[in-house]
């Protein structure tokens, strides 16, 4: 499926050139637009037939999201369902993403495995730190 980006947002960056939330789709107007007349080698056009099939319209590698806040609400996710994580810190992250990795459960665009270790390490080095600051503390 092509990505369906507007007319001549390469060019400009108020129409989406290197900005994300700018590349919307609008449908081409204008008498003598190209795009509109659907011509060879433009882009294409917005049309029915590109649409996804029903059975698949929402879904995340063929499982259904289901977005989290907190711990509690792993115990309704199933094995057919993917974890969409919501807008919570770090310290609730590791939690939850440790708890799924005991369920065996898929968290959206979280490696569980690497996140784990990455925190567990900056915690050592943490707790590592404030040791030396408070044997410096006694020796005063």
């Amino acid at each position: 499926m092509p990505k369906f980006l507007r007319h001549t947002s390469h060019k400009y960056s108020k129409l989406g050139l290197r900005r994300k939330k700018k590349q919307i789709w609008r449908r081409p107007t204008g008498r003598d637009n190209k795009m509109r007349e659907q011509r060879r080698g433009k882009p294409a056009l917005v049309a029915i037939g590109y649409s996804t099939d029903k059975k698949q319209r929402g879904k995340i590698n063929n499982k259904t999201p289901i977005t989290i806040n907190h711990i509690s609400q792993l115990q309704n996710v199933k094995k057919e369902n993917i974890i969409l994580l919501g807008k919570i810190g770090k310290k609730k992250k590791l939690e939850i993403a440790k708890k799924a990795k005991e369920m065996k459960l898929e968290i959206y665009k979280l490696n569980i495995d690497k996140f784990i270790k990455m925190n567990e390490k900056k915690a050592e080095s943490k707790d590592k730190k404030t040791e030396v600051k408070d044997k410096k503390e006694e020796k005063k």
